[in-house]
């Protein structure tokens, strides 16, 4: 018994190369999240140096969606057919490519120019990595794996964004993209040389061509639902997220100054809450643990998007609280949502959930542009608290849906056990 006890703990920690991966899987994700997450930052920024509406603003943001979306479903059928490895390589280049480009924007449709392209390469790097992970590690270290990768999104905000918005105020918004590529550069060499080719799953042959495959991973019932499940829960967060900066300066009256503190402690907060949340993750029920989550970040959407002028203690207890909702939602979610797929099928269903993330995503920002009207630069944002009345019933569409893929994986476990049970027999 004690050495069953002992192997099962075992079992449970992290190898020194798992280590590894999870360190260069969440540097990966951090420059591609600091990329995207920038623009919001930079928004007010950007709308006044380059005289862009909301309207521009919010298509220049949908506009990376879109691509990544559109991407990530062409590629998704050709996912399970080559090395993981020279998947993320390939696309990664890509991306680095595509952050130059947007450095180099001098106007608004080199901008969006820029964006389309980065999106077609940086949206199709989470899927891969998804896919990696599940490839690696089983579903008892998962929620703690995908709880140290969403790291990536708290460590853009401690140090990305702040440091973004440092340097942007000193050399222009253009230096922030420069300084993702000279990092990601990096980033690739060591994924290079050190990260082990991941081929397992091409050992499972399949007879299908790399549009049957697309199309069975769709018609498959309760991969859809998982789909359908991850599309709602990311339009909420993009139809808010661009517009951050620009409700803070001109609605809440944060300074340019006081922005960069404002996102370095939402940052430190997710850097705490993930890993808490992933080990939680493992330990209770996830779809308990997302629906308590989702309940609290509907009541923070509410108070937040009302809010005129306060005190800026005000606005940092509101965006730790907008942290701890998002992140504790996301773990969770993913985590099941990762559970779905067969091994055979993993490239393919991260590659198609990822893309209908992005494009749902895209969706609501372009949606959001519409929604939010400013009258000049530095007139306050109008309509803000109706983006977070539909947010809070996004939400709600939400539990249920991830209440059907909870229960699609209880009983696909429970049918495995009996099946296991009936072959012992």
């Amino acid at each position: 018994m004690g050495l069953s006890i002992a192997s099962t703990q075992k079992t449970f920690k992290l190898s020194a190369y798992e280590i590894f991966v999870v360190v260069i899987l969440a540097l990966t994700q951090f420059t591609v999240v600091l990329d995207f997450m920038v623009m919001s930052p930079l928004g007010d920024m950007l709308m006044k140096s380059m005289g862009l509406s909301t309207t521009q603003f919010g298509l220049s943001v949908s506009a990376y969606a879109f691509s990544a979306g559109i991407s990530g479903l062409l590629t998704a059928g050709f996912a399970d057919r080559f090395d993981r490895k020279k998947l993320l390589i390939f696309f990664y280049l890509g991306f680095i490519a595509g952050t130059l480009f947007c450095g180099l924007a001098q106007n608004y449709p080199q901008l969006l120019a820029a964006r389309i392209f980065t999106g077609i390469f940086g949206g199709v790097i989470g899927s891969i990595s998804m896919a990696i992970v599940t490839d690696l590690f089983i579903i008892e270290k998962r929620g703690r794996v995908i709880g140290y990768l969403q790291m990536g999104f708290g460590a853009s905000q401690v140090l990305g964004i702040p440091i973004s918005l440092y340097i942007a105020n000193y050399w222009g918004w253009q230096s922030p993209f420069f300084m993702i590529v000279v990092l990601a550069i990096t980033i690739c060499f060591f994924t290079l040389i050190k990260l082990k080719p991941v081929r397992e799953h091409l050992h499972i042959k399949s007879e299908r061509n790399a549009v049957a495959h697309l199309w069975h991973t769709l018609s498959q019932k309760k991969y859809r639902i998982g789909f359908l499940a991850t599309a709602f829960l990311s339009l909420g967060g993009f139809m808010m997220m661009p517009w951050g900066s620009a409700f803070a300066i001109n609605n809440l009256h944060v300074s340019a100054q006081q922005l960069p503190i404002l996102y370095m402690v939402s940052g430190i907060t997710a850097l705490i809450i993930m890993p808490i949340i992933g080990k939680l993750s493992d330990r209770f029920d996830k779809f308990t643990i997302f629906s308590i989550a989702s309940i609290f970040l509907s009541v923070v959407v509410i108070i937040y998007t009302n809010l005129g002028p306060v005190a800026f203690w005000i606005v940092i207890v509101m965006n730790l609280g907008f942290m701890i909702g998002i992140m504790s939602r996301m773990v969770p979610a993913v985590a099941l949502s990762s559970a779905l797929p067969e091994k055979q099928d993993r490239g393919a269903f991260m590659g198609i959930n990822a893309s209908l993330q992005q494009i749902a995503g895209g969706l609501a920002a372009a949606f959001g542009g519409l929604v939010v009207v400013q009258k000049d630069k530095f007139s306050p944002l109008e309509n803000y608290d109706t983006l977070g009345y539909i947010i809070v019933f996004l939400s709600i569409v939400s539990i249920f849906l991830l209440l059907r893929v909870s229960n699609l994986l209880k009983r696909t476990d429970l049918g495995q056990k009996e099946q296991v049970l009936k072959d012992a027999l």
